[in-house]
């Protein structure tokens, strides 16, 4: 029977130029696929490639042999010799290899423990390796597995539900004070990646009109074309602080973009409606003394990192509980795994205990002519039942733990007793 091995890389073990160069692009994967299918050693195989992971899953009829042309496959591959990234690997066999999938899929291996998007790229991974027809019962198994595991670890667990970078915390900051965020108008000052989280988070919570200011309009313009919203010029900040409810600033000025005098006049024009500022720019963007004005409320990065280090508290406790689901996934994998080898067996000793009653019951029934079709049918559902039920406590022994120690002198037993071979 097959054995299931993993072999890989990540964000811990591998510095991102190595990974870099291991790394597969979506069509490189196709082709990775196509190769690794018709590989004499391979049996099965699922690869996976991410900014911080590369893994490939396989089922071989070797671990020795199959671990070797792993390594071989991803030094010819991607024309790196081995040396240069062999130490940067780590492999896992067996329960271990099926633990660390449900870990990754989970999100307990991530750089950001409960990050969502590591499930999402799984999937996307088993798909293509369902089209090219490289999984199969083994992984198969797995992988749908995995997937169920990593959802219950999601429903059953808090471990994605505080938040843990900065512009998300800066949004949940937002809906404490607001309680909702739903319809607020949006000014981003700063068009970078922070920025772009932000707006990401701010979609997914319904935020209204997202106005965005960067010193580079055509910057600006192209954020704010992508999530729907509106640009202004740098020079138009302060006017449009008169109409929003939330401004995030993230720019890389050496100076305060927004002080304390010039908040004051806009908050006469909005009649003292509450103004929320969310500073994640170092050196700082906004005037803390913003804060002495009545209704106006400045949160800087220090703010937000004591949010993002007291929910990272949390996950890593809500880490524990997932680690008990996983660990009780793998016990069941395992007794479905060890199963394989005794289907064989069971479906041979059905085959032969069902061609010897049904022998016999044509003998029998070829011998008493004078009974009806409704008799000779009754004799044989009585038959059938009578294989079920001398053959149910030996398939039960096999499957489940009748079997102590060395499963595989059970099976031999079994069929040297039935002379099965």
């Amino acid at each position: 029977m097959r054995d299931i091995i993993l072999l890989g890389m990540n964000h811990k073990t591998a510095s991102v130029d190595i990974r870099e160069c291991i790394a597969f692009t979506a069509d490189e994967t196709d082709q990775a696929l196509v190769i690794l299918r018709d590989h004499p050693s391979v049996g099965e195989s699922v690869l996976f490639s991410t900014c911080n992971r590369i893994e490939l899953l396989m089922a071989v009829d070797s671990q020795e042999v199959g671990i070797a042309a792993a390594k071989h496959f991803f030094s010819q591959f991607k024309k790196v010799p081995l040396s240069q990234f062999e130490n940067s690997l780590y492999q896992y066999s067996g329960d271990e290899a099926v633990r660390h999938t449900f870990q990754v899929a989970s999100s307990l291996d991530s750089m950001v423990v409960g990050e969502p998007q590591i499930l999402g790229q799984m999937k996307e991974a088993y798909r293509k390796a369902t089209m090219e027809k490289t999984s199969g019962v083994i992984l198969n198994k797995l992988l749908h597995r995995t997937f169920f595991v990593a959802k219950k670890v999601r429903t059953e667990t808090g471990i994605g539900d505080h938040a843990v970078s900065i512009s998300y915390a800066a949004i949940e900051l937002g809906k404490k004070i607001f309680g909702d965020l739903e319809g607020k108008k949006i000014l981003l000052i700063g068009a970078g990646e922070m920025a772009e989280l932000a707006v990401e988070h701010l979609l997914r919570n319904r935020a209204g009109l997202i106005t965005v200011a960067n010193r580079t309009f055509a910057r600006g313009l192209e954020l704010a074309e992508r999530f729907s919203g509106k640009a202004i010029r740098f020079e138009e900040i302060i006017d449009a602080v008169k109409e929003v409810d939330i401004v995030i600033s993230s720019t890389g000025s050496t100076e305060y973009v927004l002080k304390k005098n010039q908040i004051k006049e806009a908050m006469k024009a909005r009649r003292n409606r509450r103004l929320f500022f969310i500073d994640i720019a170092v050196p700082r963007d906004i005037d803390p003394a913003i804060n002495r004005i009545n209704n106006a409320y400045v949160y800087d990065i220090d703010d937000l990192k004591g949010i993002v280090d007291e929910n990272m508290e949390d996950r890593n406790r809500e880490a524990v509980k997932a680690q008990r689901i996983i660990d009780e996934a793998v016990i069941g994998y395992r007794r479905w795994y060890d199963t394989l080898e005794v289907v064989p067996t069971i479906v041979s000793l059905r085959g032969k205990v069902e061609a010897i009653a049904r022998q016999e019951l044509n003998r029998t029934l070829s011998a008493l002519d004078h009974l009806s079709e409704n008799d000779k049918k009754a004799i044989q559902r009585m038959t059938g039942a009578l294989v079920n039920k001398i053959l149910h406590e030996p398939t039960a022994f096999l499957k489940n733990n009748g079997c102590y120690g060395n499963k595989s002198e059970y099976l031999d037993l079994t069929r040297r007793l039935f002379k099965l071979d």
